[in-house]
């Protein structure tokens, strides 16, 4: 367990927020789905040699899935089973829960909650307004010069508490850690 167990610490130095992007028409409310949570921590599991995986486990009354992390060294982690009833006996009921289960299983299994699950998103954003948006392009900027995957964590998490729940300049400090981390695969592949 000693590679998977140093591979995951560094990797969630580097997981993203699970940004609140889908809509539940039923109670009026935004939430993190499913490729929202797997984009939050994917890239960061691969870099650091780790694979994801979540296996499904027969159930005649819903869902069991359980995530399972392979390190490249051959090493796994699972996170345990999470069973989902079936709100219908159906494959719509059926493949809502599995979709719920594979959703909250990744997000325990990482650490990982929505952003702005406090409930103080409404406080923050008018924080936002008594700082200027140039600030973010410090911020910014030293996401595109951090000389390290170690740099790159610690100057996105800044990056991401200064943006204050504001899910537009999330996105940006996303886009902006997803470019440096491409330049630094093409500058070790050129390198």
């Amino acid at each position: 367990m000693k590679n998977i167990a140093s591979a995951l610490v560094k990797a969630q130095k580097a997981f993203g927020p699970a940004l609140k992007t889908a809509t539940n028409p039923h109670f009026r409310s935004r939430y993190a789905d499913l490729s929202a949570c797997i984009e939050a921590v994917i890239d960061a599991l691969n870099d650091h040699g780790i694979a994801l995986v979540q296996q499904n486990h027969p159930d005649p009354n819903g869902v069991i899935v359980e995530t399972v992390f392979i390190h490249e060294s051959g090493e796994m982690l699972n996170c345990g089973q999470l069973f989902v009833p079936a709100s219908k006996n159906d494959p719509q009921g059926y493949g809502s829960a599995l979709t719920y289960a594979r959703r909250y299983s990744l997000m325990s299994a990482c650490g990982i909650a929505p952003e702005d699950d406090d409930g103080n998103a409404a406080s923050r954003k008018v924080d936002l307004k008594v700082h200027p948006k140039v600030n973010l392009e410090d911020h910014l900027a030293a996401i595109e010069g951090s000389a390290n995957s170690d740099e790159l964590a610690k100057v996105y998490a800044l990056a991401h508490d200064a943006c204050m729940g504001d899910q537009a300049l999330i996105i940006q400090i996303i886009a902006a850690k997803k470019k440096r981390i491409e330049k630094a695969k093409k500058e070790k592949t050129n390198g």
